[in-house]
């Protein structure tokens, strides 16, 4: 017998608030708990029966937060298997500043995990990005100061290709990205009876094209553009970065790039869709040798999409593809495990964030004339076994700042000027490396950054910063 669907969406959504909150589920039984030990309601047979089943439940539930733990060392072993041994020997310096361990977001995922927005972070909503009105709408995300030149991501929302809006899904990621100086693409496409394939690839493929033509305008890097999706927008991600420059499915604007620098599925759906045309469908057809590299992630619960299908998928792109695929299956992990913030899927952004940045460092080291620079942690950093990827303390991770510019300038420093030209150039790089950290160190201080990181912490890695230089913040005369 079959549930009402509004009965099977509501257990569904219920279990996966336990499933991906259990922090949060175990503090509501413990907080009852102990309010019936202080109202005096357990002093009979059913009050201690009860006080047992809440025993065994906060077991469990322990048990599904180890679960959920335990997607950092799966994330980590995926990294290494599809990038190599020393995928973190290959992210560039001058893509992030001094290196700091990862802390677990445990106040976040219990006190505010269904609290989004930064102060940091804008918000621009409903751009129109083509002719299908609210269906062809974006929202924009992007640090209030950010420098030009911003790595950007693309995402698609899911919604079984019937229903799903911009503002649901993966929104952590949005705001975890734009706060380390990212330009982050939200957008709606057309499904159920207004579009059926290849309409809301065509629509994916219209976004990208919009990405690239406007990306200057809002600080962001054309060159550098991830596209993203959850469940049926992880498809669309797929089929856009496995189908670049297709006529076929970019009507009336053919002549834009839309390639992309990688892809990103989420609990994607990845089989073929039943809608009667005769061209193919399916991404597992799409695959080729010259495809962009991916990070494909599931959940081995995932009762929507099987994980199989995930794991397929990955074999095919690694059979056939030349660019590195990456493949995590997260214990534990049902769909939708995207929508809030939890353990889980902040461990995935701190993966994300790493599988962008070794992308972009092969990307930088690839150019004429460009040397990759890259940064080796201290053996005793916080999390060093599980992270060695530099965080910057304000917002500009995503373009790097003036002082790391002036640290790769004097690295890459041409050994042609004489000594008493290069003593002088030093000492002009020092100077303005030290006047920009110490500006930064003064804003950093004086704002809020919403529980991110303390003033303690900013004044801690600007003067890393100033150490590789041979300054001190003490001595601001300091030649």
């Amino acid at each position: 017998m079959r549930r009402p669907r509004i009965v099977a969406s509501m257990c569904f959504f219920v279990g996966l608030v336990v499933n991906e909150l259990p922090l949060v589920a175990i503090s509501l039984v413990l907080a009852s708990t102990v309010l019936a030990f202080g109202e005096g309601d357990i002093h009979s047979f059913g009050g201690w029966l009860t006080v047992g089943i809440a025993a065994l439940t906060i077991i469990g539930l322990v048990v599904v937060a180890a679960r959920a733990l335990s997607a950092r060392g799966v994330l980590e072993d995926a990294l290494r298997d599809g990038l190599g041994d020393d995928w973190r020997d290959a992210i560039d310096v001058r893509l992030c500043a001094a290196p700091r361990g990862r802390r677990l977001p445990t106040v976040r995922t219990l006190f505010a995990p269904f609290v989004f927005r930064r102060r940091d972070v804008e918000r621009i909503n409903n751009i129109a990005y083509g002719p299908a009105g609210k269906h062809n709408q974006l929202d924009l995300y992007r640090n209030r100061s950010a420098r030009p030149g911003a790595p950007m991501l693309i995402h698609f929302h899911g919604g079984h290709f019937r229903s799903g809006n911009k503002s649901r899904d993966a929104r952590p990621l949005f705001f975890r990205l734009a706060t380390h100086g990212w330009v982050c693409v939200s957008a709606n496409y057309r499904f159920g009876r207004t579009a059926t394939f290849p309409g809301h690839l065509v629509d994916a493929k219209r976004v990208i094209a919009w990405v690239r033509t406007h990306a200057a305008d809002h600080g962001g890097d054309p060159t550098a553009l991830f596209v993203a999706g959850s469940s049926a927008g992880g498809y669309l991600a797929a089929m856009a970065a496995l189908t670049p420059n297709d006529a076929e499915f970019q009507p009336g604007f053919e002549e834009i790039d839309t390639s992309v620098t990688a892809a990103i599925p989420l609990y994607a759906y990845l089989g073929p869709l039943d809608t009667g045309d005769e061209r193919p469908s399916s991404p597992f057809e799409y695959a080729g040798p010259d495809r962009p590299p991916f990070f494909v992630v599931h959940g081995d619960h995932d009762t929507v999409v099987p994980v199989e299908q995930a794991r397929a998928f990955a074999q095919t792109l690694r059979r056939i593809a030349s660019k590195p695929v990456v493949y995590a299956e997260l214990p534990g992990a049902q769909h939708a495990f995207d929508l809030f913030h939890s353990i889980r899927f902040e461990l995935v952004v701190d993966a994300i964030e790493d599988f962008t940045a070794w992308v972009r460092s092969r990307e930088l080291a690839a150019r004429p004339g460009r040397a990759a620079h890259r940064v080796v942690p201290p053996a005793d950093a916080p999390y060093a076994a599980h992270s060695t990827r530099p965080v910057l303390s304000g917002s500009n991770i995503g373009s790097a700042s003036a002082a790391e510019e002036a640290i790769v300038s004097a690295r890459d420093r041409s050994p042609e000027p004489g000594p008493e030209e290069q003593t002088e150039l030093l000492r002009e790089e020092q100077r303005e490396a030290r006047d920009e950290v110490l500006e930064r160190a003064g804003t950093d201080a004086a704002e809020e950054d919403d529980g991110e990181e303390t003033d303690e912490e900013v004044l801690e890695i600007d003067q890393t910063e100033l150490d590789e230089l041979g300054l001190t913040l003490d001595d601001p005369h300091q030649p």
